[in-house]
């Protein structure tokens, strides 16, 4: 017989076919990685409104394979639809959605924020479920065991400023990939050009043609800004905040006059955050000298992340006392100086890490005080020379984001 009957073969082959169904079965049900994104911690600044998309943005770009569901603290003011709209595809969870999101996701990444955030969670996720988790670009000065523990048993904890790295390894933090990895909002990219250049066209802002300053208190008035009645801690804080207001926001005023009288560029005094509305025209505006008080433009509503990047891509460049919109600046290549104090805790510090020391001014030291003024004055003077110095700056940023989105994908795809 030259080879087996048509019979026999038939049966083999259908024997064969009946064995690899279920493989087949198992490799067409195979869903992709699932993140569960710890994020959006309040929208009263844009900057904690800043994290979640940038840090979303960063997994869109670098992880295209993997699925993202987003658990949030508060997307209210219209944050849920903005990121709805330019995150289609990210699951953003509802308060009755997070007990089985926590069965369904594969890995527990939390976002950028001035601490270990949602320490509550990140130990209930690895309590529950005993699945791999990490941390993507926080301040920490915690020297709380369950804290250092919590880090200690993370896959990987990127740091947003050295002084944080420095700190977690000096208080027994042993967790194996520790290392410096930018704040989310360096990568946010939502814009509302619209509102922007309606807002620009309606004060007599030109692109290229105005700078941004923005003031601050030493402590926000939370308390304020949520109408609440002020605690013991909230009434010597605001006492302190009065005390320090002429002294931290006179360097941002005069440098503001330095500029007008000095280029022709104008200046938009604008907010980071709802306290900062009223404060701006108080301490910035207000006091200065007549002759040069026309080319101030004083943002008079606080506005959402969207449209103030749109409005910091236009300008030239962006000074004051916070930290995020300098953030979203550099992260576009558009220049940003920034002034700090000890009540914003070391964060101010990363301007060190990406390469932009001379443009960091630490309110807290008086030797350093003095160079304000000459420093924004060059930015102002110099636009070219500027953008340089932000873009190189950015590009360290864009190589570290890559360098840390890679560490995220490889424990997301495993932990599948």
């Amino acid at each position: 017989m030259m080879g087996m009957s048509l019979s026999r073969r038939s049966l083999l082959a259908a024997s064969l076919s009946a064995a690899l169904l279920p493989l087949a079965a198992r490799s067409a049900d195979k869903r992709p990685p699932r993140i569960l994104l710890r994020s959006s911690w309040q929208t009263v600044n844009i900057g904690d409104i800043a994290h979640t998309p940038g840090v979303l943005a960063l997994l869109e770009k670098h992880l295209p394979d993997v699925e993202i569901w987003l658990w949030p603290s508060n997307v209210d003011n219209g944050v849920d639809q903005i990121l709805a709209r330019r995150f289609p595809k990210v699951k953003i969870l509802k308060p009755t959605e997070y007990k089985s999101a926590m069965t369904e996701c594969d890995f527990l990444l939390h976002s950028s924020g001035p601490s270990l955030v949602a320490e509550k969670h990140v130990a209930q996720w690895a309590a529950e479920t005993r699945k791999p988790y990490g941390v993507y670009g926080i301040t920490f000065s915690s020297t709380k065991p369950e804290t250092i523990e919590l880090l200690t048993n993370a896959k990987f904890v990127f740091f947003r400023d050295g002084v944080s790295l420095a700190f977690a390894r000096e208080h027994g933090v042993k967790c194996p990939i520790m290392e410096f990895g930018p704040d989310g909002a360096f990568a946010t990219d939502i814009r509302n050009d619209a509102a922007a250049d309606a807002f620009l066209k309606a004060s007599g802002l030109e692109e290229g043609k105005f700078l941004c300053a923005i003031p601050r208190y030493r402590t926000t008035p939370y308390w304020q800004i949520h109408g609440k009645e002020k605690t013991a801690t909230d009434e010597k804080n605001w006492k302190h905040s009065q005390e320090m207001k002429e002294h931290d926001n006179a360097p941002i005023r005069k440098a503001i006059e330095e500029v007008l009288r000095n280029t022709d560029m104008k200046v938009l005094v604008c907010p980071e955050d709802r306290s900062q509305v009223a404060l701006g025209k108080e301490i910035l505006v207000d006091p200065l000298p007549a002759d040069v008080k026309n080319r101030v433009v004083w943002r008079d509503k606080y506005w959402i992340t969207d449209e103030a990047l749109s409005t910091y891509l236009k300008s030239a460049g962006l000074f004051g006392l916070e930290m995020h919109s300098p953030i979203m600046c550099i992260g576009h290549g558009v220049p940003a100086i920034v002034c700090r104090f000890k009540q914003q805790t070391s964060k101010g510090t990363m301007w060190r890490d990406i390469g932009l020391s001379d443009w960091l001014f630490d309110l807290d030291d008086e030797a350093q005080i003095p160079g304000i003024v000459p420093a924004i004055v060059a930015m102002a003077k110099d636009p070219a020379a500027a953008k340089a110095k932000a873009t190189k700056a950015r590009e360290f940023v864009l190589k570290r984001q890559k360098e840390t989105m890679e560490i995220v994908g490889k424990f997301a795809r495993r932990s599948a």
